[in-house]
Formats: structure tokens, C-alpha cells, sequence
């Protein structure tokens, strides 16, 4: 994406034109960032692609996100998103990481082999949710696995609504099939664990070679790790891509309503419980106990739905507990120089 792109060729929609005053218009250059490092970040804007630094003062920005610049290239602020995909960081950090930003469409890359995991699936999902974004899971590597159309209707399983295509991200004929969410202007992303196929299919879509690609390991039928940063490119189309790092851990926080989303069947089976404050263990009454012992809904989604739950609402405690501390600690270096500042003009 070096040669100049026009606004809405890189995504530009209404809804960030009316975040600007006419005056601003003017004054200020719209740029969408495109690669994220710890440095510096890329952005792209009609004129081209300018890379800016990263300082204490930058405010946190991810792939996707649409900012201003003043005249002389500096930052002046980062627009409102549309929608934006949030994870708990990784590891022991308490701490939130943005994944992307104003994407339209999400793509759950999924291989039909050993990595396949309906679990997974419905954790994506409850982010994509919870983000404001359109999911469609893509299951990908049909040559691994005996049997696929069964996996495909277990993912089908879990929504009527929700789209799934079965493709083979190397035949350009198989993933023209993901084109009706690939129209101009739009944002796409790619998102999956590590050796799914998002590198190889977006590769696809792209047209040519852009993005690494690993081959399948013998031991495990599990890919290698290849793409390393996120970034933003240009499809033929017309439309945006972000292909994303494989994630091996995705765990959610203030995830609320993305949960509810995704299981949306159970958050109607809840609603006809005798107690409103029924926690579907042993309580009398339960609709949702009861459409298990029917068969009507799987212990394993149902299990899943409280794990994502308690996750979420944990993280999301243990963040604001965290917000807390540094707020208070903040005001506590404000009061300790106020009173210096005040003790030096007494002296």
C-alpha cells in the first residue's frame, strides 16, 4: 500500500466523517494506522504511508485504528472506533490488549485437524460480539480430517445464524466463497491460533505472496507460527485486511454482552427460570437444567457459557481493581506536589 488510496479506499465510512467540525476538515489530515511496533506505528493516508513515533504520550492505539494529524504530521488525536476486539493481555499482566479496530467482518480461522475446538470457537465468537462485528467462521485444511462436513455442521450447531464456510485457502476458486464480505471499503480481519491458516488465506485473497506461511508439523497437524505483527493491507477488491498473530491464549474481560450473544440460547432458556437469581446448579425450577436432561442443550455448551462468564467477570474485577489502585496512586503524587509546590511558595 504504497501508492496513494483514496479515504474510502481504506475504510473510511459516516461514521467517522461526523466525528469532524468543518473547521477540522481543513485542518487535519485523517490517517488509518496499518502496522503497530513498540517504537513507532504506520500509518496510511491519501497521500501515502508515514511512520509516526511512539512516546510516553501516544495513547494506545491497535491496527485499524483511524487518527488525525495536525499539518506538520504530529498526532493530534485518535477517533472514536467503531468497533474494536479486546483481550485480557497474556499471561499473569493485569492489563487489557487491543487485538484491532473498525473491522466490519471478522474471519475465525479454524483447521479441521487435531486443532479443531468448538470451545474456541465460541470464545472468538464472544469477542467478535462484544466488539459490534459480523463473525464468520472458516474452516480451512479439509484434506486433514475424514470427515468434514460433520465438524461443519457441529459449528453450525451452535448458531442457525451463523456463517460457516468450509474452504482450501490454496484454490482461489474454494475462497471466493469469502468475497461477499470482502466489498470496498470494507475491513476485514483474521483471527484463529497459531497455524490455522490465516497467513496461507489471506495470501489467497490478497493475490499473491505477501504474508509467511509454515508448513504443517508431522507430530502434532498443527502449523507453524508465522505472521509476527498485525497489519492492515489492500485487498483487489477493494476492501481492507488485517491478518493477525495465531493466539494461544484469548481471555476475556468486561465481555458481558459478548457472552450473552454467543450463547443467546441459554439467555433465553434463563429467562424462564422459576428464580430470577437461578444459577442452574440444583435449584428447583430451572429451565436450563432441564433442557440438558431433555437433551435439548449440551452440557458441553453450557459449561463452557459459565467458564467464559466467570472469566470475564473476573478479569474485568481484577482490571478496575487495578484502575482503582493507579487512579488513587495518581491523586496521591497530585497532593504531594500541590503541598510542595505550596511549601516552597511559603519559604
Amino acid at each position: 500500500m504504497t501508492s496513494p488510496v483514496s479515504l474510502s479506499g481504506m475504510g473510511w465510512q459516516p461514521f467517522f466523517q461526523q466525528q469532524l467540525s468543518l473547521e477540522e476538515w481543513d485542518a487535519v489530515t485523517p490517517a488509518r494506522v496499518v502496522e503497530q511496533h513498540k517504537s513507532n506505528i504506520e500509518v496510511i493516508t491519501e497521500q501515502g504511508k508515514q511512520t509516526l513515533p511512539v512516546t510516553s504520550s501516544t495513547p494506545e492505539l491497535t491496527v485499524g485504528d483511524w487518527v488525525l494529524l495536525e499539518s506538520d504530521g504530529r498526532l493530534l488525536r485518535v477517533m472514536q472506533r467503531q468497533s474494536c476486539f479486546r483481550r485480557k493481555a497474556a499471561g499473569h499482566k493485569v492489563a487489557e490488549q487491543l487485538l484491532a479496530a473498525n473491522v466490519d467482518t471478522a474471519f475465525i480461522v479454524v483447521s479441521l485437524n487435531d486443532d479443531f475446538n468448538l470451545n474456541r470457537i465460541e470464545r472468538y465468537l464472544s469477542v467478535i460480539n462484544q466488539a459490534g462485528s459480523e463473525p464468520v467462521v472458516v474452516l480451512t485444511k479439509m484434506d486433514l480430517c475424514p470427515d468434514p462436513e460433520s465438524l461443519k455442521a457441529e459449528v453450525q450447531g451452535l448458531d442457525n445464524l451463523l456463517c460457516v464456510e468450509m474452504v482450501n485457502a490454496r484454490d482461489t476458486d474454494s475462497i471466493s466463497a469469502l468475497l461477499p464480505w470482502c466489498l470496498p471499503g470494507k475491513t476485514v480481519a483474521m483471527l484463529g491460533s497459531s497455524g490455522a491458516g490465516k497467513s496461507t488465506l489471506t495470501n489467497g485473497l490478497l493475490g499473491e505472496e505477501r504474508q509467511a506461511t509454515g508448513e504443517i508439523r508431522d507430530e502434532d497437524e498443527k502449523g507453524r507460527h508465522t505472521t509476527t505483527h498485525r497489519s492492515l493491507l489492500s485487498m483487489p477488491s477493494g476492501a481492507m485486511i488485517i491478518d493477525t498473530p495465531g493466539m494461544r491464549e484469548l481471555q476475556l474481560s468486561e465481555c458481558e454482552a459478548g457472552v450473552a450473544a454467543t450463547f443467546a440460547d441459554i439467555e433465553e432458556l434463563s429467562r424462564t427460570c422459576k428464580f430470577n437469581d437461578c444459577r442452574h446448579d440444583s435449584e428447583p425450577g430451572c429451565a436450563v437444567q432441564k433442557a440438558i436432561e431433555d437433551g435439548n442443550l449440551d452440557t458441553r455448551r453450557f459449561e463452557n457459557y459459565s467458564k467464559l462468564n466467570l472469566e470475564q467477570a473476573f478479569n474485568a474485577a481484577s482490571m478496575a481493581e487495578r484502575r482503582a489502585v493507579g487512579k488513587n496512586t495518581s491523586q496521591y503524587h497530585k497532593r504531594v506536589q500541590n503541598e510542595s509546590r505550596k511549601h516552597k511558595g511559603n519559604k
